[in-house]
Protein backbone atom coordinates (compact mmCIF):
# COMPACT_ATOMS: atom_id res chain seq x y z
CA UNK A 1 0.00 0.00 0.00
CA UNK A 2 1.45 3.60 -0.95
CA UNK A 3 2.41 6.45 1.76
CA UNK A 4 2.28 10.09 1.20
CA UNK A 5 4.35 11.74 3.74
CA UNK A 6 3.86 15.57 4.27
CA UNK A 7 6.76 17.57 5.81
CA UNK A 8 6.70 21.32 6.48
CA UNK A 9 9.71 22.96 5.94
CA UNK A 10 12.01 23.78 9.04
CA UNK A 11 11.80 27.14 10.37
CA UNK A 12 12.92 29.79 8.72
CA UNK A 13 15.24 32.88 9.36
CA UNK A 14 11.81 35.25 8.53
CA UNK A 15 9.39 32.77 10.76
CA UNK A 16 12.03 33.28 13.77
CA UNK A 17 11.92 36.92 13.33
CA UNK A 18 7.86 36.62 13.21
CA UNK A 19 7.77 37.90 9.75
CA UNK A 20 5.22 37.59 6.76
CA UNK A 21 7.29 35.71 4.35
CA UNK A 22 4.93 34.13 1.59
CA UNK A 23 6.98 33.97 -1.83
CA UNK A 24 9.85 35.61 -0.28
CA UNK A 25 13.16 33.70 -0.57
CA UNK A 26 15.17 33.76 2.81
CA UNK A 27 16.99 30.50 4.38
CA UNK A 28 16.50 28.44 7.09
CA UNK A 29 17.03 29.53 10.76
CA UNK A 30 20.92 28.45 11.37
CA UNK A 31 19.55 27.63 14.70
CA UNK A 32 17.34 24.98 13.63
CA UNK A 33 18.80 23.43 10.82
CA UNK A 34 19.79 20.45 13.15
CA UNK A 35 16.57 19.69 13.08
CA UNK A 36 16.98 17.77 9.59
CA UNK A 37 18.58 14.89 10.99
CA UNK A 38 15.83 14.11 13.52
CA UNK A 39 12.95 14.64 10.47
CA UNK A 40 15.31 12.18 8.40
CA UNK A 41 15.30 9.39 10.62
CA UNK A 42 12.04 9.80 10.98
CA UNK A 43 10.70 9.99 7.18
CA UNK A 44 13.29 7.80 5.87
CA UNK A 45 11.70 4.55 8.20
CA UNK A 46 9.99 3.81 4.90
CA UNK A 47 11.36 3.57 1.49
CA UNK A 48 10.52 7.24 -0.74
CA UNK A 49 10.38 6.94 -4.28
CA UNK A 50 9.64 10.35 -5.14
CA UNK A 51 9.60 14.06 -3.46
CA UNK A 52 8.21 17.24 -4.31
CA UNK A 53 8.82 20.29 -3.05
CA UNK A 54 8.91 24.06 -4.53
CA UNK A 55 11.53 26.47 -5.50
CA UNK A 56 11.50 28.27 -2.28
CA UNK A 57 14.91 28.17 -0.83
CA UNK A 58 13.52 27.01 2.72
CA UNK A 59 11.78 24.18 1.05
CA UNK A 60 14.38 22.90 -0.96
CA UNK A 61 17.54 23.00 1.87
CA UNK A 62 15.01 21.34 4.06
CA UNK A 63 14.93 18.94 1.38
CA UNK A 64 18.59 18.64 0.77
CA UNK A 65 19.70 18.78 4.69
CA UNK A 66 17.47 15.59 4.71
CA UNK A 67 19.92 13.47 3.14
CA UNK A 68 23.03 14.91 4.71
CA UNK A 69 23.55 11.19 6.99
CA UNK A 70 22.04 9.23 4.07
CA UNK A 71 23.50 6.73 1.45
CA UNK A 72 21.51 8.36 -1.67
CA UNK A 73 21.22 12.05 -2.49
CA UNK A 74 18.70 14.38 -3.89
CA UNK A 75 18.15 15.61 -8.09
CA UNK A 76 15.84 18.11 -8.20
CA UNK A 77 14.11 18.09 -11.26
CA UNK A 78 12.28 21.19 -12.27
CA UNK A 79 8.16 21.18 -13.42
CA UNK A 80 7.63 24.39 -14.26
CA UNK A 81 7.71 25.38 -17.85
CA UNK A 82 11.37 27.82 -18.02
CA UNK A 83 14.24 27.50 -18.84
CA UNK A 84 15.16 25.73 -15.82
CA UNK A 85 13.05 22.46 -16.87
CA UNK A 86 13.86 22.83 -20.55
CA UNK A 87 18.24 23.33 -19.56
CA UNK A 88 17.91 20.84 -16.72
CA UNK A 89 16.49 17.65 -17.82
CA UNK A 90 18.15 14.32 -17.19
CA UNK A 91 18.58 11.19 -19.31
CA UNK A 92 18.31 8.77 -16.31
CA UNK A 93 18.47 8.02 -12.40
CA UNK A 94 20.36 5.73 -10.77
CA UNK A 95 19.97 3.27 -7.69
CA UNK A 96 21.74 6.04 -5.23
CA UNK A 97 19.71 9.04 -6.21
CA UNK A 98 16.12 10.20 -5.50
CA UNK A 99 14.30 12.01 -7.62
CA UNK A 100 13.11 15.73 -6.16
CA UNK A 101 9.93 17.26 -8.74
CA UNK A 102 10.09 21.10 -8.57
CA UNK A 103 6.98 23.48 -8.81
CA UNK A 104 5.70 26.76 -7.74
CA UNK A 105 2.37 24.81 -7.27
CA UNK A 106 3.42 23.65 -3.82
CA UNK A 107 4.61 27.44 -2.90
CA UNK A 108 3.47 29.43 0.12
CA UNK A 109 0.46 31.23 0.15
CA UNK A 110 1.66 34.39 -1.44
CA UNK A 111 0.69 37.09 0.86
CA UNK A 112 0.56 40.41 -1.11
CA UNK A 113 1.43 43.58 0.67
CA UNK A 114 2.04 41.96 3.86
CA UNK A 115 5.24 40.28 3.13
CA UNK A 116 8.19 41.25 4.73
CA UNK A 117 5.88 42.81 7.61
CA UNK A 118 6.18 42.33 11.28
CA UNK A 119 2.78 39.75 12.49
CA UNK A 120 3.01 42.02 15.59
CA UNK A 121 2.47 45.04 13.74
CA UNK A 122 0.27 43.91 11.08
CA UNK A 123 -1.86 42.57 14.49
CA UNK A 124 -1.62 45.70 15.90
CA UNK A 125 -2.69 47.85 12.73
CA UNK A 126 -5.80 45.33 11.60
CA UNK A 127 -6.58 43.38 14.58
CA UNK A 128 -6.32 39.69 16.03
CA UNK A 129 -9.11 38.85 14.12
CA UNK A 130 -8.92 40.37 10.90
CA UNK A 131 -5.32 38.97 10.57
CA UNK A 132 -6.42 35.22 12.07
CA UNK A 133 -8.89 35.82 8.90
CA UNK A 134 -6.36 36.14 6.85
CA UNK A 135 -3.70 33.60 7.87
CA UNK A 136 -6.10 30.29 8.31
CA UNK A 137 -9.81 30.94 6.99
CA UNK A 138 -10.18 29.39 3.97
CA UNK A 139 -11.56 31.99 1.03
CA UNK A 140 -10.57 35.83 2.93
CA UNK A 141 -7.44 36.70 0.99
CA UNK A 142 -4.80 39.24 2.99
CA UNK A 143 -4.46 42.87 0.97
CA UNK A 144 -2.86 41.79 -2.31
CA UNK A 145 -2.31 37.92 -1.50
CA UNK A 146 -3.96 34.85 -1.85
CA UNK A 147 -6.43 32.83 0.07
CA UNK A 148 -6.24 29.54 1.19
CA UNK A 149 -8.66 28.54 -2.08
CA UNK A 150 -6.57 30.54 -4.31
CA UNK A 151 -3.65 27.85 -3.12
CA UNK A 152 -5.95 25.27 -3.38
CA UNK A 153 -7.12 25.67 -6.88
CA UNK A 154 -2.95 25.85 -8.09
CA UNK A 155 -2.04 22.90 -5.67
CA UNK A 156 -4.69 20.30 -6.14
CA UNK A 157 -4.27 20.13 -9.63
CA UNK A 158 -0.85 19.43 -9.13
CA UNK A 159 -1.08 16.79 -7.12
CA UNK A 160 -3.92 14.96 -8.66
CA UNK A 161 -1.87 15.31 -11.90
CA UNK A 162 1.67 14.01 -10.62
CA UNK A 163 1.41 12.46 -6.79
CA UNK A 164 -1.71 11.02 -6.76
CA UNK A 165 -0.36 9.06 -10.01
CA UNK A 166 2.95 7.75 -8.55
CA UNK A 167 0.49 6.95 -5.58
CA UNK A 168 -1.97 5.04 -7.47
CA UNK A 169 1.36 3.30 -9.42
CA UNK A 170 2.14 2.11 -5.06
CA UNK A 171 5.17 4.58 -4.81
CA UNK A 172 5.71 6.31 -1.27
CA UNK A 173 5.94 10.19 -2.04
CA UNK A 174 7.10 12.84 -0.25
CA UNK A 175 6.01 16.45 0.00
CA UNK A 176 8.17 19.09 1.59
CA UNK A 177 6.20 22.24 1.19
CA UNK A 178 5.17 25.39 2.64
CA UNK A 179 2.35 25.44 5.38
CA UNK A 180 -0.83 26.55 3.17
CA UNK A 181 0.06 24.18 0.18
CA UNK A 182 0.56 21.70 3.11
CA UNK A 183 -2.89 22.58 4.42
CA UNK A 184 -4.53 22.67 0.84
CA UNK A 185 -3.83 18.99 0.52
CA UNK A 186 -4.64 17.91 3.98
CA UNK A 187 -7.41 19.59 3.16
CA UNK A 188 -8.30 17.35 -0.22
CA UNK A 189 -7.37 14.17 1.24
CA UNK A 190 -9.03 14.88 4.70
CA UNK A 191 -12.22 16.24 2.94
CA UNK A 192 -11.99 19.11 5.65
CA UNK A 193 -14.95 21.19 5.56
CA UNK A 194 -14.28 25.01 4.22
CA UNK A 195 -15.41 25.78 8.11
CA UNK A 196 -13.27 23.61 9.50
CA UNK A 197 -9.72 24.23 8.17
CA UNK A 198 -9.42 27.29 10.48
CA UNK A 199 -8.35 24.87 13.11
CA UNK A 200 -5.44 23.00 10.73
CA UNK A 201 -2.03 23.95 11.18
CA UNK A 202 1.44 21.85 10.54
CA UNK A 203 4.18 22.85 13.06
CA UNK A 204 7.51 23.40 11.84
CA UNK A 205 9.36 19.98 10.62
CA UNK A 206 5.79 18.72 11.35
CA UNK A 207 5.58 15.39 9.55
CA UNK A 208 2.06 13.96 8.34
CA UNK A 209 1.87 10.09 7.36
CA UNK A 210 -1.30 8.96 4.82
CA UNK A 211 -1.56 5.47 3.98
CA UNK A 212 -3.95 4.58 1.12
CA UNK A 213 -5.00 1.29 -0.63
CA UNK A 214 -4.90 0.86 -4.27
CA UNK A 215 -7.82 2.99 -5.11
CA UNK A 216 -6.26 5.85 -3.28
CA UNK A 217 -8.69 5.52 -0.13
CA UNK A 218 -7.59 7.10 3.29
CA UNK A 219 -6.93 3.92 5.80
CA UNK A 220 -4.67 5.52 8.13
CA UNK A 221 -3.19 8.99 8.99
CA UNK A 222 -0.36 9.28 11.92
CA UNK A 223 0.97 12.41 12.96
CA UNK A 224 5.48 11.46 13.19
CA UNK A 225 6.21 14.99 14.80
Amino acid sequence: MPFLILLRHILSQWNEENRFTGWMDVPLADDETYKAKQLADKIFQIKIDKIYTSPLFRNQDTTARLFEKNKKYPIFIYLDKNKMQKWGHYIDISKDDVPVFVSENLNERYYGKLQGESKDEVIKKYGEEKVHLWRRSWDIAPPGGESLKDVFKRTIPFYRKYIEKDLKEGKNVLIVASHNSLRAIIKYIEKITDEKIIDIEVLYGGIIKYEFDEKLNLKNREILS
